[in-house]
């Protein structure tokens, strides 16, 4: 019986490896800075959004392009709740969003399951 539960668990680690979903790489989310006007490039891949964080000034341009690398996250879509934006990331097609920065705030922003997060520092 002690050797079943060894097989046992070794089968689950395998079943888990082998399920694509939601995980967040925590790395490092010191900010890109944005000039106004700038269009910043993020990536939805496997470590989440990259880069986690821009910086920008209150009320100049900003727009992320978000291009999904993967199929293998729940990254399929991005979502700013607090500005009602909900976009569809297809694969490896970029996708533009204008990030309102009307007031100084931080707007997250997360995939369509609220795994992975992010923000935009509106200073």
């Amino acid at each position: 019986m002690h050797n079943s539960f060894y097989a046992l668990g070794f089968v689950f680690s395998l079943s888990a490896l082998a399920i694509p979903g939601c995980h967040k790489d925590e790395g490092s989310a010191k900010p890109v800075l944005a000039a106004p006007g700038a269009v910043i490039p993020v990536a939805a891949d496997e470590r989440g959004f990259t880069p986690a964080a821009v910086e920008t000034q209150q009320g100049s341009k900003l727009t992320l392009r978000f291009t999904r690398t993967t199929d293998a996250t729940c990254a399929d879509k991005v979502v700013f709740p607090e500005a009602g934006i909900e976009k569809d990331l297809p694969l490896n097609q970029p996708v533009d969003v204008e990030v309102p920065t009307g007031k100084a705030r931080t707007l997250g922003f997360q995939c369509g399951m609220g795994m992975f997060k992010s923000a935009v520092l509106v200073r």
